[in-house]
């Protein structure tokens, strides 16, 4: 059996093969290309190595290993993926603090060779659809959130008595009022049965001549600035419009997240749910997040497993007579996931009545709130485990057990 182990990078890859003694069998160095590939299967068929006669091990640098790993696997050779973490605590196991390709790729086919590499299988298609679909609509919903940091650093230079007229600056009425009448001037000129239709077509009837003339009367005394105000509004603008455009896609994209769902949901019946969304405070863009994320729960034997791939499991730092006492959650695992299952824990608490007391009792010991949230996503995480393990529908009459209790 031969044992080889690449070190994957964007323009081209490192090759070590190893004999069962370790005895170093062959080095090359191929390109991330076709050609590459070619290359690397001629000189396999130099040491008269059938597929099932040869082990390979990727460490998953970037998305760069996935072109790479697909093919060998489609030509039947067995292929293992290795998180670049585990690759680089093994390699202080040795005394010189060197870092080479090739000496990762020694590495990378002696842990093969001494069988500590996991089995490595690629997620299914739908589960791959949701975890892209989710990562890129959470990337989207930060670029929102940084662009209304903005437009709220423009409006206290230039209008800072505006969040007065609305409850939320960036709610549907306000956004479409910013677009049309950036610079507080033109809102303190424009005519007042004008702005009144204005804002009652946008609200649907709901806001009309008394708030039009609240918003005249703020604009006409604001305390903003005049220094370059034509520049700050036009900013103003192109980032409403911006925000404007990203919130569709995120909109295009929430669509497409339902229409994967619904390949999960074998029940025909339109009320059928996956397990995970019975959770109160768990919708299909949260639960669709959390399988892109996870894939196939039997890959964890127990809810530990799964805290731990999240990243939520707490360090532990201990030494002869010492142990550490403030220990910090790892943040190791998918970040993806450990942000859904942060924003299902705030949900969660807020409808369901007993994760809301657990997160109160947590704030009773006087754990600071993000403390408390966290352990509520811990518990939440033995509560998805469980009920996606069995198939069976969240109950809240079901009594939940701490680890230490089961």
């Amino acid at each position: 059996m031969l044992y080889g182990g690449i070190d994957v990078a964007k323009h081209s890859h490192e090759i070590c093969i190893v004999d069962d003694e370790g005895e170093v069998a062959l080095k090359m160095s191929i390109t991330n290309s076709r050609e590459g590939l070619d290359r690397l299967l001629s000189a396999l068929n130099g040491l008269d190595a059938r597929p099932d006669q040869v082990k390979l091990c990727l460490e998953a640098t970037g998305h760069y290993w996935l072109p790479l790993y697909c093919h060998l696997t489609e030509l039947g050779y067995s292929v293992r993926v290795i998180n670049p973490i585990q690759s680089d605590a093994l390699r202080n196991l040795y005394v010189r603090k060197t870092k080479t390709d090739r000496k990762d790729a020694l590495l990378l086919a002696d842990l093969l060779r001494l069988g500590r590499a996991p089995k490595t299988e690629l997620a299914s298609e739908t589960v791959l659809k949701l975890q892209t679909l989710s990562r890129v609509r959470f990337e989207f919903v930060s670029l929102v959130g940084g662009l209304k940091q903005r437009v709220l650093g423009i409006l206290d230079r230039i209008f800072p008595e505006y969040s007065r007229c609305f409850s939320n600056v960036f709610i549907r009425t306000s956004r479409e009022l910013l677009r049309r009448y950036p610079d507080p001037e033109d809102l303190a000129e424009v005519d007042l049965s004008e702005l009144s239709t204005f804002l009652a077509r946008c609200s649907r009837g709901r806001l009309g001549i008394d708030r039009a003339e609240q918003i005249r009367s703020l604009a006409r005394g604001t305390f903003g600035i005049n220094l370059a105000r034509d520049a700050f509004t036009l900013q103003l603008r192109l980032l409403m419009e911006q925000i404007e455009f990203i919130t569709e896609q995120i909109r295009v994209i929430e669509e497409a997240i339902d229409q994967v769902m619904e390949e999960l949901r074998p029940d025909p019946d339109p009320g059928y749910r996956h397990v995970l969304e019975t959770i109160p405070g768990i919708g299909p863009t949260l639960a669709a997040a959390i399988i892109g994320e996870v894939g196939d729960i039997s890959r964890f034997s127990s809810a530990s497993s799964l805290v731990a791939y999240a990243g939520l499991d707490a360090t532990v730092r201990a030494s002869g007579q010492f142990e550490g006492t403030r220990n910090r959650i790892s943040k190791r695992g998918s970040p993806v996931l450990r942000h859904a299952l942060w924003l299902a824990a705030v949900s969660a608490r807020r409808f369901n009545p007993e994760f809301k007391a657990y997160y109160e009792s947590k704030l009773d010991q006087g754990k600071h709130p993000n403390v408390a949230t966290c352990a509520l996503a811990r518990k939440l995480v033995h509560v998805i485990h469980s009920i996606w393990t069995n198939q069976r529908p969240f109950d809240p009459a079901y009594r939940w057990k701490s680890p230490g209790q089961e």
